[in-house]
This record gives C-alpha cells, sequence and structure tokens, in this order.
C-alpha cells in the first residue's frame, strides 16, 4: 500500500498541511523505536476490538438522548491549553459514569499534548469502544492504533485523496476496527460515503482555517444518507448545541473541550444527553 499523502490533499499552506507534517516527522521517530514486524506482533496479542458502530448507531430514536463521544484532550491549535488532565483514566472513568457511549483519545503530540500513553491509560480504565483521534497518514499508524486497544480510528477526508481513503477504511475494517470518517463540506461526504463509511462526522470546525460554525452542521446534515451513523463534531458549549445538533439528525455528538473545561464532566454529560431529549 503506498501511504504517502501528497500535499495536494491536505491543501497547501493550511493549518492541516503544518498538522501534518509534524505527525510524519513524529511517525519517524516511533517506527525506528518499534519496527513494523515488532508492532504487527503486538497487534496479534490484543483483545478483539469492540463495536464502536453498535455503541454510536440509534441516539437519533433512544429515549436516552443522543450518544456522546467524549474526548480527553489537553489542548487544541485554536485555543492552546484546555486542561492538565493529569489522570486521564480518571477523566475517562468520568465519562463513562456520566453515560459516554464512547471516549475519544488525542494522541498528537505537537498542536494536542497527546500520546499513545494517553490512549493506553484510557483503554485500560473503561470498557466503552474508545477511538484513537489523530491524523492518520500512514498504514503504521492503524497498527499502532489497534496495538495499543483502539476500537475506532479517525479518517479526515481532507487529508487523504480517494485511493487512500478507500485503503485505510479497508484496512481499518481488516484490524477489526470501525472508521469515524470525518467531512466538512458537501463533497467531502460524497467521497466518504463512495469509499463506504459507514459512520461520517461533520465537522463545524475547519481545519485549514480553525474557523467554527455551529450552524454548519444542519447545513451539511441534509447530504448525510440515513444509513450512515451521523457525528456532529466540535463547537459544544453547553447544553444548548447538543439539543441542536440531535435535533438536526445526529447520532452521536463528539464534544472535548466543553467537558474538560468542567470540574464535573459526569454531570456535564448527564446534561448533554437530557437536553438532547427535549
Amino acid at each position: 500500500m503506498n501511504t504517502e499523502t501528497p500535499a495536494s490533499a491536505a491543501g497547501t499552506g493550511t493549518v492541516l498541511d503544518g498538522i501534518i507534517a509534524g505527525v510524519r516527522e513524529d511517525l519517524q521517530a516511533r517506527r525506528a523505536e518499534v519496527p513494523l514486524a515488532e508492532l504487527r506482533a503486538r497487534v496479534a496479542d490484543v483483545p478483539l476490538a469492540l463495536d464502536g458502530l453498535a455503541a454510536l448507531r440509534g441516539g437519533r430514536d433512544d429515549a436516552a438522548g443522543v450518544r456522546i463521544i467524549s474526548e480527553v484532550k489537553r489542548s487544541s491549535p485554536s485555543k492552546g491549553s484546555l486542561a492538565e488532565i493529569p489522570d486521564p483514566a480518571e477523566l475517562a472513568r468520568a465519562y463513562q459514569a456520566g453515560g459516554a457511549s464512547a471516549v475519544s483519545v488525542l494522541t498528537e503530540r505537537r498542536r494536542f499534548a497527546g500520546s499513545l500513553a494517553d490512549l493506553d491509560a484510557v483503554r485500560a480504565a473503561v470498557d466503552l469502544p474508545v477511538l484513537r483521534k489523530d491524523f492518520m497518514v500512514d498504514e503504521y499508524q492503524f497498527l499502532e492504533a489497534r496495538a495499543h486497544g483502539a476500537d475506532l480510528v479517525l479518517l479526515i477526508v481532507a487529508a487523504l485523496d480517494d485511493t487512500r481513503l478507500r485503503d485505510f477504511l479497508a484496512l481499518t475494517h481488516e484490524l477489526g476496527m470501525e472508521a469515524l470518517v470525518e467531512a466538512h463540506t458537501e463533497e467531502e461526504i460524497s467521497r466518504a460515503v463512495d469509499v463506504g463509511a459507514r459512520i461520517v462526522g461533520v465537522n463545524v470546525r475547519n481545519l485549514k482555517t480553525l474557523d467554527v460554525d455551529v450552524a454548519h452542521y444542519g447545513t451539511m446534515a441534509r447530504h448525510l444518507p440515513d444509513d450512515v451513523v451521523r457525528i456532529a463534531e466540535s463547537g459544544v458549549d453547553g447544553p444548548d448545541v447538543v439539543a441542536d445538533y440531535a435535533s438536526r439528525g445526529a447520532d452521536a455528538v463528539l464534544v472535548g473541550e466543553a467537558l474538560v473545561r468542567d470540574g464535573d464532566p459526569a454531570a456535564a454529560l448527564g446534561r448533554f444527553r437530557a437536553a438532547s431529549r427535549s
């Protein structure tokens, strides 16, 4: 499999382009420490992945409210430091207690202050599906994700051409995982659906400019087919936004900043889910 992503796929001179350049540098250092053959052997020894698709499906029609993917997120390119999170496992357990359907863990180091160690800690702490949230541009990262216990990975349509998007989705499924395929435009949604994505997210934060428009989910949601799991990503600053996403057909909502900055994330989760039922 050719895993090189051309600069044109990520956009020239964008924030996303710069992030991916750093991801590639860090990836080479990890590859030098753990060869691909060793990583494959580790994958063979981990338990089977949990069913992330089932965990996120059906939030629109469930009396319990929309599903929430709760995120372990220390920092972001747009906001800088969000929370120290000295114990990701403790935070993940609070998420599970509050009714999260899955936990997302940022593993990108330079802009999000994440790590695979955070992924390990969360995986050991909860029995929910865990999403490795990173900028996936190489086969090695998918094997890493599974070796560290991830059940889902993130595929960003804007960062991949159609061949790599299709190949990486196939590799994800071969490894027993599911992919949250993230789009921002109607054209990107179409590309995600065309390659067979089963979980499609609409990110209301444009990763090329970092601008946020929460109304963008409603504009894009009409282009999502009924047979995919629909995820609303970003922009949540309170229960009203979660309720709006749910009213526009989201099965699940990914929430990071609003939870890591809340002194009681379990209670915040309860408020978010309750708002989506009203």
